[in-house]
């Protein structure tokens, strides 16, 4: 069962992201009353509560990452990825606790990034991903894609499947479970020198 910790960091993670899509809404509804100056004041209050909220609830995440001298040393060596920010860190320690601990091919698995076969006999299916930790999935498919604009092997990789003429979500994905893998690793040299210095 998950720690008291794991579940408390869990839910503040939840509730960012429950935050964050609101902000999103009221911003948009903003956006929409072009001149009623009333109602853009009230959704203003909104707004302003939101943002309040969303800072409070980065800082309490942050603190519980660096309390923990295991989550702090994870988020350290994940920072070294360029395009992996807060947010990322604390949706990775919150929703998938087992990285660095299993297979790159289990944790791409429990993600959803691997492709599922639909064979069946001598017929060959298309191959696509289901199932998973949704929240994870997507949190990857945009640090991949910010990930390979500073980073020269994950844009050669992109670069290489478009010329072979693979489709859009097909290269989203791949670039993802590129990521996750070399995460995944990363938090396996972590833990492993975290587990020698205690």
């Amino acid at each position: 069962l998950p720690s008291q910790a794991q579940q408390r960091l869990k839910a503040l993670v939840t509730r960012l992201r429950q935050v964050t899509d609101d902000l999103t809404v009221q911003k948009q509804r903003r956006a929409s009353m072009f001149d009623n100056t009333e109602m853009q004041a009230s959704v203003d209050e909104v707004i302003a509560l939101l943002k309040r909220q969303s800072r409070s609830l980065e800082g309490e995440i942050a603190s519980m990452i660096d309390d923990d001298p295991l989550w702090a040393k994870l988020a350290e060596t994940w920072r070294e990825v360029k395009g992996v920010a807060g947010r990322t860190v604390g949706r990775l320690h919150a929703e998938l606790p087992e990285i660095g601990i299993l297979s790159n091919k289990a944790i791409a698995k429990l993600v959803g990034l691997a492709p599922i076969a639909n064979d069946s006999g001598k017929r060959k299916g298309k191959r696509s991903i289901r199932g998973g930790r949704a929240g994870v999935r997507s949190i990857l498919f945009l640090v991949a894609a910010i990930a390979a604009r500073y980073d020269q092997s994950l844009a050669d990789f992109r670069d290489r499947l478009v010329a072979a003429g693979k489709e859009k979500m097909v290269i989203r994905i791949a670039l993802a479970r590129k990521l996750l893998v070399r995460l995944n690793a990363k938090a396996r040299e972590a833990r492993a020198a975290y587990a020698n210095a205690t």
